[in-house]
């Protein structure tokens, strides 16, 4: 950044980007972006590329992404955003904007959970299945195997499924064939093709599928029973999963809140074995 220049405030450069699903590469353009704030609007496509370490076809297709006919129009607007001060404060830098844009998302997990019907129903379906077969891909497999550490200590045959391919077929075929009656899935961007895939294949062997995924309208709804949206952050070069993984342990509460008396009797078991082993220091 030049002494001197005059830096747009980050939260206008990142309005921009707000509600625009941009590929991993886009949000490093992005990101280069926000850092050269002052500078960026002047520079011609292949510099840009250059400072972001991309191909200059991907910084045309960016600006497309955007909305704009090209990266010319697109650096016009940047032109327009670093030509002074409007009057707003300075909330921060770009990470500090993308933290505050998952409290935003977390606020707004928290007026959907005013309703507890659908959550209460989540939690009897998913408690009720014997075995519980949950399903993470790729990005998704994280969270798939946080929710199942914990749910195994309340439930007695929790399955991760957290590999593509042909046997996922198989060992969602042979958790019904135990007696699942319910699938939890975690659909999140960018939605593997074998993650559609496996949920078509879980609704065929007769499982009722329960999705976390980032919003009402993803690929999920074509095949589950019941939605659960929770916004991903996209303000980082890779996406936040902070409000998915809050939902997650929701949707376990709701499954203790499903069988209390069977759950506190799990817990107790296992606060007593781990007693014997002395599993943790405290």
């Amino acid at each position: 950044m030049n002494d001197g220049a005059v830096a747009a405030p980050p939260d206008r450069l990142l309005d921009l980007f707000h509600g625009v699903r941009l590929t991993p590469t886009q949000r490093r353009i992005a990101h280069c972006l926000v850092q050269h704030a002052a500078t960026v609007a002047y520079l011609s496509a292949a510099e840009v590329a250059e400072l972001a370490g991309v191909s200059q076809p991907s910084v045309t297709r960016f600006a497309v992404a955007l909305g704009h006919d090209g990266y010319p129009a697109l650096r016009r607007r940047l032109r327009e955003l670093t030509a002074g001060p409007d009057g707003r404060a300075d909330d921060g830098n770009e990470l500090q904007l993308a933290v505050r844009a998952e409290m935003a998302n977390l606020d707004r997990l928290a007026g959907e959970l005013a309703d507890r019907d659908r959550i209460a129903t989540a939690g009897r379906l998913l408690a009720a299945s014997r075995p519980l077969p949950v399903l993470g891909l790729r990005a998704a497999a994280p969270l798939a195997a946080y929710f199942a550490y914990f749910a195994a200590k309340v439930l007695p045959d929790v399955r991760v499924l957290d590999d593509g391919g042909s046997l996922l077929t198989d060992r969602l075929e042979q958790a019904a064939s135990a007696g699942a009656d319910a699938l939890l899935a975690f659909v999140l961007p960018r939605y593997p093709r074998e993650t559609l895939d496996a949920l078509r294949a879980a609704r065929d062997a007769g499982l009722t599928v329960v999705a976390i995924t980032d919003s009402p309208v993803s690929p999920a709804t074509e095949y589950a029973e019941l939605v659960l949206p929770a916004a991903v952050g996209t303000d980082l070069v890779f996406d936040l999963h902070t409000a998915p993984m809050t939902l997650a342990m929701v949707v376990l509460q709701a499954i203790c809140d499903a069988a209390p008396i069977q759950t506190q009797r799990r817990l107790e078991a296992f606060e007593s074995s781990a007693a014997r082993r002395q599993l943790f220091l405290g």
